[in-house]
């Protein structure tokens, strides 16, 4: 058994059901976030030219990949489906937030820093313990009527 199925089968057997409901409000505001992000693409391109000289066309790249990450992974965080994955999609979004968006407002009040930052503290756990009980997608291997899942 190598170290990532080490690591699954850790995280799968230490996820208290609490966390469950914590993943799936993540995922509905992530996704949220990404409809948000969507009907104000102007606004987000704006705020790209202004902090990297992509082009036209590497402002629009980014913009629609950060769509994209968030409706896509927050809907796949929020059933339970490839968690890791939708995780591991939005962690470079979250990065750049913080360090280019969120950087100049460290100290203000009422920034949006804090809440960047829990949800990429949010992101890494859930992308190292998976998904939980509470998924679309979870199997219990000692229960033998779910076994055909």
């Amino acid at each position: 058994m190598n170290k990532i199925e080490q690591l699954e089968k850790w995280g799968d057997s230490h996820h208290p059901k609490y966390l469950d409901i914590i993943r799936i409000l993540l995922g509905i505001f992530l996704t949220w976030r990404g409809i948000e992000f969507l009907m104000n693409m102007g606004l987000i391109n704006d705020l790209l030219k202004t902090k990297f000289s992509f082009g036209a066309f590497g402002v629009m790249l980014v913009g629609h990949y950060v769509v994209f990450a968030h409706i896509v992974g927050g809907i796949l965080m929020a059933l339970g489906i490839f968690t890791r994955f939708g995780c591991l999609i939005q962690v470079p979004i979250m990065i750049g937030a913080i360090i280019f968006v969120h950087s100049q407002e460290m100290f203000k009040p009422y920034s949006e820093m804090f809440l960047s930052v829990l949800v990429l503290l949010l992101l890494v756990y859930f992308m190292i313990v998976g998904n939980g009980r509470w998924a679309v997608n979870f199997f219990d291997k000692s229960d033998e009527e779910n076994k055909y899942i």
